[in-house]
């Protein structure tokens, strides 16, 4: 047996709630503690459900309308800053050739993206805050930093040789070499820029939660940490481009100082996790 209500007098419940037989607790404005409104409804009527119980199912579909909303909007302001990024650089990179105009803003919009991608976990730490194994802004950044890689990629493989691809990667037919693998500066920045573009796209085929959830936490993370051994990659490949076309010193310094950021960020956020 429940015990009986106080306050009003009127007992709000007086028996106990047995399997089966249709009734909800719900608060009772007019006493003190449960009423039993279902028995309310008369024979062949239908029990009116609880306001409790209704706003319980719509909360789950409320809260991924809302995170799907908060998504969209995101994305919307990573496409704004990729696209300012990418009109600065076509400014300031003045070339008659628009394909290395359009492959040098590819390749700074998605250094830029693929800065604030590693960034996000030392803030974290830093700050304090959970840094859990994924999340749905370091999942887009991540994919924002894969699309603008292989635009750049694909826009970069037009602009020396114009179509005759295959020559960024060995020796052509009338040069004699031993190896016809190129292994000058050239193809050492061509060979590192495409396996920084493989590692992307397999990490971009990853980045949703069937993977995660087929995967496994711990070696789902596992395979996304080869996004630090892309990076360096990446940066290998930009210096050694920076060598081949010598470019202006404003891109040297910017290149620098944004990986020089991050990875003063990651040795901050390891020393900081390591306390």
């Amino acid at each position: 047996m429940t015990p009986r209500g106080r306050g009003s007098g009127t007992a709000s419940v007086d028996r106990p709630i047995m399997p089966g037989d249709g009734s909800r607790l719900v608060p009772d404005p007019g006493g003190a503690g449960v009423s039993d409104r279902s028995r309310e409804a008369g024979p062949g009527q239908r029990s009116r459900p609880a306001a409790g119980a209704t706003a319980a199912i719509g909360a789950p579909v409320g809260r991924r309308v809302r995170a799907r909303r908060r998504r969209i909007w995101r994305n919307c302001l990573l496409a704004a800053i990729s696209s300012f990024v990418m009109i600065g650089v076509l400014e300031l990179f003045r070339s008659p050739d628009c394909v290395r105009r359009a492959s040098m803003a590819s390749a700074y919009a998605a250094l830029v993206m693929f800065g604030a991608a590693l960034a996000i976990g030392p803030l974290n730490v830093l700050r304090g805050r959970p840094n859990p194994v994924s999340t749905y802004l370091r999942r887009d950044v991540g994919i924002w930093t894969a699309l603008l890689a292989l635009a750049h990629v694909v826009l970069g493989l037009q602009v020396h040789l114009r179509g005759r691809m295959w020559l960024y990667f060995v020796y052509p037919a009338r040069e004699a070499h031993l190896l016809r693998v190129r292994h000058d500066v050239f193809g050492f920045a061509n060979y590192t820029g495409l396996v920084a573009m493989l590692v992307l796209a397999l990490l971009l085929t990853l980045s949703n939660n069937a993977s995660l959830r087929a995967l496994g936490p711990p070696r789902w993370k596992g395979l996304q940490r080869w996004i630090y051994g892309a990076f360096v990659l990446t940066v290998a490949h930009g210096i050694a481009y920076q060598l081949i076309e010598r470019r202006a010193l404003l891109f040297v310094a910017v290149g620098s100082g944004l990986v020089l950021a991050v990875v003063t960020l990651q040795i901050a956020g390891l020393r900081q996790g390591l306390r």
